[in-house]
C-alpha cells in the first residue's frame, strides 16, 4: 500500500495554510480537529468491547496483556501499562509494553527499529508469550513492520491478537482476531500521527485498561480501591476513599488502614460488615477480590469460620 493513499498521510484541507496562520488560528484549527477524535472513538466501541471481554477472560485465567508498537504508538502503550501497578496494584508482568528499539526508545527515537518485522517476533519470544496471552499491535498507519511481526508470531502460537490503527483495511488486521480501526482523518500537520491518531489510541487504551480492571474487581463504585498506597499522596487518597465509602472519621480511617497495611479493600469490607481483617481477606479471596460481592457475601451471614 502506498503511503500517500493512507488517511493518516493525507493532507488536511483545514490546515493547508498552517504556516500563514496566526498563533490563535493555529490553536483553533488544532482544537477543532481534536473535537472529532471522541466521535471517531465512539464508532469503534463495539470492537473495543469484544477486546476487553477477551482480555478479562485471559487475565482471569493467568494470562497477560501485551502492547507492541514503535515510536509514539509504543510510548502510548508504555504509559498505559506503567500506570496499572500503582493504580490497580497489578504485577508489572500483567500488562506489559514491547517497544521497537527497546525501552531506551521511549526517551529518544530509534526510527529505523520500526522496520524490523522479525524483531517484533523476537521480542515477544523473549517475554515467553503463550496462547493464554493477549497482544495488541499499535500502529497508526496499520502497516508498521515491527508490530506486525509480533502479531504474526502471537497469532501463530494461538494468542488472541488485536490491531489498533487509524486507517481502514489496515494491513495489520489481516493477521488479527479483532481490528480496532479508529479513523480520525488527516492530521493538522500532515503525517504527524502523534496528534489525532495518538490521542484516539490513548483514549482507547485508557478504556481497555480501566474497564478491564473494573471487571476484575479492582474498583468499588468508581473508586480505585486497589490503589498501591506507597507514598504520602496515595496514603491520603486511601484514607479519603475509606472515609467516602464508610463515613468514618479521618482518625478512624488512618487506624484501620494501618491495621490492613494500607490495603483499601479489606478496610472497606471490615467497616461495611463489622468483620475482622482476616475474615475480610478470606471473603475477598472467595469473591475474587470484588468488594461489592464480598460485602453482600458477608452480610448474608455466610461468614468465614
Amino acid at each position: 500500500m502506498e503511503l500517500s493513499k493512507l488517511t493518516t498521510e493525507s493532507r488536511n484541507p483545514a490546515s493547508t495554510m498552517l504556516d500563514q496562520m496566526t498563533t490563535m488560528e493555529i490553536l483553533q484549527t488544532i482544537n477543532n480537529e481534536d473535537k472529532s477524535v471522541a466521535f471517531a472513538v465512539e464508532k469503534v466501541l463495539p470492537a473495543v468491547r469484544r477486546v476487553i471481554e477477551k482480555i478479562v477472560e485471559s487475565l482471569t485465567s493467568g494470562g497477560r496483556l501485551f502492547y507492541i508498537g514503535s515510536g509514539t504508538s509504543g510510548r502510548i502503550g508504555m504509559m498505559d501499562a506503567s500506570e496499572c501497578p500503582p493504580t490497580f496494584m497489578t504485577s508489572p508482568e500483567m500488562v506489559q509494553t514491547i517497544m521497537a528499539g527497546g525501552n531506551k526508545a521511549f526517551f529518544q527515537a530509534v526510527e529505523n527499529a520500526e522496520d524490523d518485522e522479525k524483531q517484533g517476533e523476537i521480542d515477544l519470544i523473549s517475554r515467553n508469550l503463550t496462547k493464554n496471552d493477549v497482544v495488541i499491535g499499535i500502529t497508526a498507519s496499520g502497516r508498521t513492520p515491527y508490530p506486525i511481526g509480533g502479531i504474526k508470531y502471537a497469532k501463530k502460537i494461538g494468542a488472541f491478537t488485536v490491531g489498533l490503527s487509524s486507517n481502514s483495511n489496515s494491513l495489520i488486521n489481516q493477521y488479527t482476531d479483532v481490528g480496532i480501526e479508529v479513523v480520525v482523518g488527516p492530521e493538522v500537520l500532515t503525517g504527524s500521527t502523534r496528534m489525532k491518531a495518538a490521542t484516539a489510541h490513548k483514549l482507547i487504551l485508557n478504556m481497555i485498561s480501566t474497564a478491564t480492571m473494573v471487571k476484575l474487581g479492582k474498583v468499588y463504585e468508581n473508586l480505585m480501591v486497589d490503589v498501591n498506597a506507597n507514598n504520602f499522596k496515595l496514603k491520603e487518597r486511601a484514607k479519603n476513599i475509606l472515609m467516602e465509602t464508610t463515613s468514618i472519621s479521618y482518625e478512624k480511617a488512618e487506624n484501620i488502614l494501618k491495621e490492613t497495611n494500607y490495603e483499601v479493600k479489606p478496610a472497606i469490607v471490615m467497616m461495611k460488615t463489622n468483620s475482622s481483617y482476616q475474615q475480610s481477606l478470606s471473603a475477598l479471596q472467595i469473591c475474587n477480590g470484588n468488594v461489592g460481592k464480598t460485602i453482600t457475601y458477608l452480610l448474608n451471614d455466610r461468614l468465614i469460620e
